[in-house]
């Protein structure tokens, strides 16, 4: 059996987190797919998988195999793309990640109308509250919101002006303490958000000084998905820390309250970014040019709501 071929079978069970999703997917049969994944663990002689009848967990030793196949898959790819040159239409899985809500509302309906456009590509779409490792998952492009740290990363840039906001519904508000500082958040009930601190908040510094403010605090309630966030903080909860964006709609209706608008970090930017040669790769290519100045409109109207939150 051809080791490239079982390393194909092994990234799309993953995946796709069955054997049988994997089968569906490449269009072979169960069987095919067991003999291509049992090649492959008797080659490196270890355990890759755990399988049971429902799911797939990787071994240690299957975590290490499993990004570097990734990575082995992509140059591959790649490769056939150069050599194909100018010739080579987009075609092909496009894997794009970004945050859910972003994700649902302003992405989503962007690459519905690429794939309209693109009938050789197709798309798997991974909304997820957490950062992704492209060259690992495997991922193409990812929508990212915040300050981009030095890496070999591509970005191409499509938004600006996302503030990280402080809320409250107007009933939890009124029946407790007034905030007009940061240090006032230790005495109230806060909601956290995993991506936003968990046991801390930073704010700008204190006029006059150059050091943050950091609030410490014990949360009322743990969760791990923005909704379920946005959703305590409308039922009276407590405070919760989001992207403008997340509660924009709750503000304007009055269901949430903005409040330490002044400590307020600088807005940040957003980018696609892709592993460094995947521009090359025509169907990642043609997305980040159809899709950049589509999203640039759509965070310029997020930019311009976020501005009126007060």
């Amino acid at each position: 059996m051809d080791r490239i071929d079982a390393m194909k079978v092994f990234v799309a069970a993953l995946d796709e987190g069955s054997l049988a999703g994997a089968s569906r997917r490449l269009k072979r049969s169960p069987t095919a797919v067991s003999r291509a994944l049992a090649f492959l663990e008797a080659h490196v002689g270890v355990e890759l998988l755990h399988r049971t009848t429902r799911s797939l967990k990787l071994s240690e030793a299957g975590e290490r195999y499993a990004a570097a196949c990734r990575r082995v898959l992509v140059d591959l790819e790649e490769a056939d793309m150069l050599a194909a040159g100018e010739r080579s239409a987009p075609r092909g899985m496009l894997t794009i990640s970004a945050p859910p809500i972003s994700g649902e509302e302003v992405l989503q309906p962007i690459l519905e109308d690429f794939l309209d456009a693109y009938p050789a590509v197709s798309a798997r779409l991974l909304l997820l509250d957490r950062p992704v490792n492209l060259v690992d998952e495997g991922v193409d492009i990812t929508l990212r919101v915040g300050q981009l740290p030095d890496s070999s990363l591509i970005a191409t840039r499509v938004g600006e002006g996302v503030r990280r906001v402080v809320v409250a519904s107007p009933r939890y508000l009124a029946s407790h303490p007034e905030i007009t500082d940061p240090a006032d958040l230790a005495r109230h009930q806060i909601v956290a958000f995993t991506n936003f601190g968990l046991d801390s908040w930073s704010f700008t510094p204190a006029a006059g000084s150059t050091i943050a403010r950091t609030v410490q605090f014990a949360p009322r309630c743990i969760v791990n998905t923005v909704r379920a966030a946005v959703a305590s903080a409308v039922a009276g909860r407590g405070l919760v820390r989001l992207y403008s964006y997340h509660v924009a709609e709750h503000v304007r209706e009055r269901r949430l309250e903005v409040v330490l608008a002044d400590a307020e970090h600088p807005p940040m930017p957003v980018h696609l970014l892709s592993p460094h040669g995947r521009m090359s790769v025509p169907k990642v290519r043609a997305f980040v040019d159809f899709a950049a100045p589509r999203l640039r409109s759509a965070f310029a109207r997020i930019a311009a709501e976020a501005g009126s939150l007060g």
